[in-house]
């Protein structure tokens, strides 16, 4: 990664991880943590919703707490301007290379896509939230839902979320397809369902090729 010119402050970079529940997503966000730190000063590591203790307090409701769908809009938005002001905006500010567990394309695929919420009502809270914040790169570990249930009952008790049947995330699935074919500079799909070695060469390759994971 190449160092900012002499005098000039270094720009920051956002980085996202998307995926169903069971992509695997979380574990290949580690190791590109480590990665990235050989290569730059500093990186932080967040999720959503979270990554605040008010945000944190909104994810444990939105993860166990039954509420109508809108209900749940309000709230992963409310913990993400949170969020956005006390962590991301931050530490992009000092140049900080920032990986976040999902971010804005969750809640389209989630809430938009499983859910069925209204993508204009979304749109709407997505600019008045992010006041034109997006990711610079977003790595989308993109498998069956099938294959995601069978991971997942393997390694843990289910939320709120986890709960829903294949057909549930088969429509989460193709909501993240339908925002990759919106943002199609900054997505790439890494196929996550391989043998873990090869996804984790993917997400490297990417962050290694991609100019929204370098510094300038």
């Amino acid at each position: 990664m190449n160092p900012a010119a002499p005098g000039t402050p270094a720009r920051g970079r956002f980085l996202t991880f998307e995926g169903i529940d069971g992509a695997g997503k979380s574990s290949h966000l580690e190791a590109a943590a480590a990665w990235l730190r050989e290569r730059v000063p500093e990186v932080v590591v967040t999720r959503e919703p979270g990554g605040t203790p008010l945000a944190e307090l909104l994810r444990e409701a939105v993860l166990q707490r039954p509420m109508d769908a809108l209900t749940e809009v309000l709230l992963v938005f409310a913990a993400r301007r949170d969020h956005l002001q006390q962590v991301i905006e931050p530490a992009l500010a000092r140049g900080a290379v920032v990986l976040c567990d999902r971010f804005t394309d969750a809640t389209f695929a989630y809430q938009g896509g499983g859910r069925g919420c209204d993508t204009a009502q979304l749109v709407q809270l997505e600019s008045w939230v992010q006041q034109g914040r997006q990711p610079d790169l977003t790595l989308w570990f993109d498998l069956p839902a099938a294959v995601a249930a069978a991971r997942r009952a393997a390694v843990r008790a289910p939320d709120r979320f986890e709960a829903q049947d294949e057909a549930f995330f088969e429509r989460v699935r193709a909501g993240y397809a339908a925002r990759a074919g919106q943002w199609p500079q900054r997505f790439v799909r890494i196929d996550s369902d391989r043998p873990a070695v090869a996804v984790r060469a993917d997400v490297l390759e990417a962050l290694a090729a991609h100019p929204g994971a370098r510094s300038r």
